[in-house]
């Protein structure tokens, strides 16, 4: 069926995000737009319609993941059903096998594009927080927490919850076995419990 005109396929979108994951974990931040146009199977005009840049790329990727870590704050539920999903939307998103490539990805660009990495934490990472920090607020002003400091809790439930799961991602130094379920369960009951108006 022909799209309306001014209708994006969201289809090739897709497929641009994904070459540029794949790319840019194998090259950083060298790799060409004209690269990424071939490997999504996309004409140039196509690419540069949707992003105009590597950071339009760089943040459109960052976005996605953030968004995904982020749902369940935007699901409802009690403070501990909220980021026992969060905490494990987390674990998954940064330690499993899909994670490797575009947090080296990262890593490797890092110094050579520092505008594209900065992008990409701002977008991912520290947007992720801002959010956090802004439901953890709310849970405060409930009294359902008690939160002095959201943006601090946010970064503090972060580290809870990975420890050195990001570095060992990044590394690519295997991750000794775990139950992720288990682990955001007890993340999400010590955080608030830690942060619980009775304690």
């Amino acid at each position: 069926m022909p799209r309306i005109a001014g209708q994006i396929d969201e289809t090739k979108t897709e497929a641009i995000l994904e070459a540029a994951l794949v790319l840019f974990a194998e090259k950083g931040a060298s790799v060409s737009m004209d690269a990424i146009a071939r490997t999504a199977g996309v004409s140039r005009q196509t690419l540069y319609n949707r992003f105009p840049s590597k950071l339009e790329i760089g943040r459109a990727l960052a976005t996605r993941r953030s968004d995904a870590i982020s749902a369940p704050l935007r699901a409802g539920g009690d403070p501990e059903t909220v980021l026992t999903a969060m905490a494990s939307t987390l674990l998954e998103k940064i330690c499993g096998d899909e994670s490797r490539t575009s947090m080296r990805g990262v890593a490797l660009m890092s110094p050579h594009a520092p505008d594209l990495a900065r992008a990409i934490y701002d977008a991912g990472p520290a947007e992720g927080l801002r959010r956090l920090s802004a439901w953890l607020a709310e849970q405060d002003a409930k009294g359902l927490l008690v939160v002095p400091d959201p943006l601090a809790a946010a970064e503090m439930f972060a580290g809870m919850t990975l420890g050195h799961g990001h570095l060992r991602t990044m590394l690519g130094v295997p991750h000794p076995p775990f139950d992720r379920e288990a682990r955001a369960r007890e993340t999400a009951g010590r955080f608030v419990r830690a942060f619980s108006p009775t304690a």
